[in-house]
């Protein structure tokens, strides 16, 4: 008998679908301009405290980093006020979710998510020989009610998005209490916020998620620097759990889960309050530039707090991704969450300039439709 050379679960493995890079555009079409709004990064560049940090480390780059980054560790407790026991940091929040799924994850176990969302959930859980049971949003809002009847004896994990991707709505302070509440104390609820400090200026928003894991050990809060720090190519992210989970975590992946650079950059970031608070306040300024350009064409979207808008233009998502990559932007096409949101389409923020470069394409397929 032939042994199985590689994973059983690799045979009905579907892996994330990346956003299109600005490379194959520019192989594909041969333009000179291209603006990629498909994959929510900071178009107004990288936090100045970061890249100073990165540069001030770069003689140190023969050395292996600390596996446990104590300095690190020690910023991080002061600025989310909780203590370092409670926090784990890895390569970004899509690296966290990978260690959460290999932490607790086994043959059989079930996660619940909401639908759309994110969807290395369901990639990371698939990978550990788990399955994924979704429920479907009540409008635009979390069906809590649903989530929690969904669970039974071989729930594991039960995944919150809020700011939820790719939508962009978030769950209410009331949705995210009941949902504390309604589960078992053996699940794990994980509240993925990584575009969390775009969200926070706002009174819907839930406050001190970061004290959840205190007082509901099985839970977790997870944070990253992807998006408001313009660090999305670092690759930095922190959870926020009970010390008996964070001590588990810590074992899952490589020794050295952050490499230098990401260690000085985020250091930086934290201390580079003004960058931060600029990013937030230019983003929502393209975020109302899309709503109210959206309205004038009569197209439904979501109310986003994050860093980029979910729409309903009525049109085949898959066409206008097309047509719109023709002309030089970018954007993540709906149809890719599924037959229900085939008409769909998320774009993130960008500069002015690139908001008007967007809608000026978008207006130049919609004369050609």
């Amino acid at each position: 008998m032939t042994k199985s050379l590689y994973r059983n679960e690799l045979a009905a493995f579907k892996p994330y679908v990346q956003g299109k890079p600005i490379e194959a555009v520019r192989r594909e079409y041969g333009l000179d301009r291209i603006e990629k709004l498909a994959s929510n990064e900071n178009q107004f560049g990288p936090s100045p405290l970061a890249v100073q940090a990165i540069k001030d480390d770069l003689s140190e780059l023969v050395f292996y980093p600390e596996s446990y980054p104590f300095d690190l560790m020690e910023e991080l407790s002061e600025y989310l006020g909780v203590p370092k026991e409670n926090i784990c940091v890895g390569p970004g929040g899509e690296g966290l979710l990978w260690q959460i799924a290999m932490t607790f994850i086994n043959p059989g176990d079930e996660i619940i998510v909401s639908d759309p969302t994110f969807d290395v959930y369901r990639i990371s859980t698939s990978l550990m020989g788990g399955t994924t049971v979704k429920a479907p949003l009540a409008g635009q809002r979390f069906d809590i009610e649903a989530m929690l009847a969904a669970v039974n004896g071989n729930t594991k994990i039960v995944y919150l998005c809020s700011p939820n991707n790719p939508t962009g709505h978030i769950a209410s302070s009331e949705e995210v209490d009941r949902l504390t509440l309604g589960l078992p104390e053996d699940v794990v609820l994980v509240l993925d916020e990584a575009y969390y400090e775009l969200a926070a200026f706002s009174p819907d928003y839930p406050s001190h998620n970061e004290r959840i894991p205190l007082r509901r050990p099985n839970t977790i809060v997870l944070r990253s620097q992807s998006k408001t720090y313009g660090l999305a190519g670092v690759r930095f992210g922190y959870i926020i759990t009970s010390e008996e989970i964070a001590s588990r975590i810590r074992m899952v992946g490589p020794t050295f889960k952050l490499n230098r650079l990401a260690i000085a950059a985020a250091r930086g970031a934290l201390r580079d309050t003004e960058y931060r608070d600029m990013y937030v306040s230019e983003n929502a300024k393209a975020r109302e530039t899309l709503l109210s350009y959206y309205q004038t064409k009569g197209w439904a979207s979501f109310p986003s707090y994050a860093n980029f808008v979910w729409t309903d233009t009525g049109l085949d998502s898959q066409r206008f991704f097309e047509e719109l990559q023709r002309r030089g932007v970018i954007i993540r096409p709906g149809y890719l969450w599924g037959e229900q949101w085939k008409t769909y389409f998320r774009i993130s923020t960008g500069t002015p300039e690139q908001m008007r470069f967007f809608i000026d394409r978008t207006e130049d397929v919609l004369k050609s439709w």
